[in-house]
């Protein structure tokens, strides 16, 4: 079993564990988080060992972040500690991958997910618990597509846009980057760049700010 380290200690990270120990291809050795109250502390079993900017123990890994735009920044901040880090990919037993299927390096796939034949998602990415993406879509870095999310034939998410819990996206439809689509949207028509939709059907609400949170 290969050795590897995690970043950041909150809820993403358990359910992040739990699909590491279930694949049974890798051993945590410890956590990696900036709250130094943590600090030689155990979370969820595993040891919490220092700051993200560290001397890291072992250069391969995940990042345990939910939000999209803090997993992006502790990425770019593992790299220039670490150039030579190489990111892990965390696909859950249960989910269902198509053929033809591209998973980039830091994405987490989780339990009952659906990925239809020819999607690509890109790196860092999050499909969340019985999510469903169809044929030929593309997700891309640091975007998530919430629990119980459903996007069909030919999407396109853009970067660290967030599809909401429950959300549905119909086919050919594109979200534009740092976008959000709220709980349980109906999307039938294109999403510009840094909004926040929300309806059925999903319609912008307002402009959203850099970095803003979602959750």
């Amino acid at each position: 079993m290969e050795d590897i380290v995690l970043f950041g200690a909150g809820g993403h990270t358990k359910v992040l564990i739990d699909i590491i120990e279930k694949m049974g291809r890798h051993q945590i050795i410890g956590i990696y988080d900036d709250r130094s109250e943590l600090f030689g502390t155990n979370y969820f079993g595993y040891p919490v060992i220092g700051p993200i900017r560290s001397n890291y123990a072992v250069k391969r890994g995940i990042i345990g972040i939910g939000d999209n735009d803090s997993r992006a920044a502790v990425s770019r901040a593992i790299l220039q500690q670490s150039p030579e880090f190489k990111f892990i990919r965390a696909i859950h037993p249960s989910a269902s991958i198509g053929r033809d299927v591209t998973i980039e390096a830091g994405t987490v796939v989780m339990a009952g997910a659906v990925i239809n034949p020819g999607t690509t998602i890109g790196s860092h990415c999050i499909v969340n618990t019985m999510a469903s993406v169809d044929h030929d879509c593309r997700v891309d870095e640091f975007a998530s597509v919430g629990p119980g999310s459903h996007l069909g034939g030919n999407v396109h998410v853009k970067a660290r846009s967030f599809v909401g819990i429950g959300a549905t996206v119909i086919h050919q439809i594109t979200i534009g980057s740092d976008s959000v689509i709220g709980a349980g949207a109906t999307v039938l028509h294109d999403i510009s760049n840094n909004v926040i939709a929300i309806g059925s059907p999903a319609k912008p609400m307002r402009t959203r700010e850099a970095n803003e949170k979602f959750l």
